[in-house]
C-alpha cells in the first residue's frame, strides 16, 4: 500500500510545484500603474492600420469592451464626447473588442456613432498583453505611454477629467 501512495504523493507534489511556478510567471506579467504600456498593432474597422507606437506623445484611452455589456452601451456617449472635445489637443481613444463578430461590432459602432478607431482583437493578443480578463476595462495611458490607470466597469466624465484633465486644461499643471 505504501508503494502505491509514495508515487502518488510525489506526482501530486510535482503538480503543485509546477502550478506554483506557472502562477509566478503570470504574476510577473501583471501591469502596474507607471509601467510602460505594451505596444500593439491592428487594423481598425475602416481598414486603417493602428499601433500604440503611432500615438507617441499623445494620451490614449484603451477601452476593452463587449457588445452585450450594459456599461459599455451606457458610457460610450461619454467617450464620444470626451474624444470630440479633446481630439484636436491630441487625445486618442481606441475601442477593442475580442468576443463579437464583425457584423455585431459594426452595428454597435453605428448605433452609438463611435467616431474613433475600433479594433477586433480576434486572437486575443492585445487583451493578453494588457491582462484583460473581463470587460469593460479602461486603460488610461500617458503621452509618455506609461499606464496611468486601469478601471473596471463604467466610466464617468468626471473620472476621465480627473485622470486626463491635466493634459488638456490650460490652467492645470502638467501631470507627471
Amino acid at each position: 500500500m505504501l508503494k502505491k501512495i509514495v508515487p502518488l504523493f510525489l506526482f501530486c507534489l510535482m503538480l503543485f510545484v509546477l502550478a506554483a511556478c506557472s502562477g509566478s510567471d503570470s504574476a510577473a506579467k501583471k501591469l502596474k500603474i507607471g509601467d510602460p504600456a505594451p505596444d500593439f498593432s491592428g487594423t481598425d474597422l475602416s481598414g486603417h492600420p493602428l499601433s500604440l507606437a503611432g500615438y507617441q506623445g499623445q494620451p490614449v484611452i484603451l477601452r476593452f469592451w463587449s457588445t452585450d455589456c450594459k456599461f459599455c452601451r451606457a458610457d460610450t456617449p461619454i467617450f464620444n464626447q470626451y474624444f470630440e472635445k479633446y481630439k484636436e489637443a491630441g487625445l486618442r481613444v481606441v475601442y477593442i473588442n475580442r468576443h463579437s463578430d464583425e457584423a455585431t461590432v459594426r452595428q454597435f459602432v453605428a448605433d452609438l456613432e463611435i467616431g474613433f478607431p475600433v479594433l477586433i482583437d480576434k486572437d486575443g493578443a492585445i487583451s493578453t498583453r494588457y491582462n484583460i480578463k473581463v470587460e469593460p476595462q479602461t486603460i488610461i495611458i500617458s503621452p509618455e505611454h506609461k499606464i496611468v490607470a486601469a478601471m473596471l466597469g463604467g466610466v464617468s466624465e468626471a473620472e476621465l477629467k480627473n485622470l486626463l484633465g491635466g493634459y488638456f486644461d490650460k490652467n492645470a499643471t502638467k501631470q507627471p
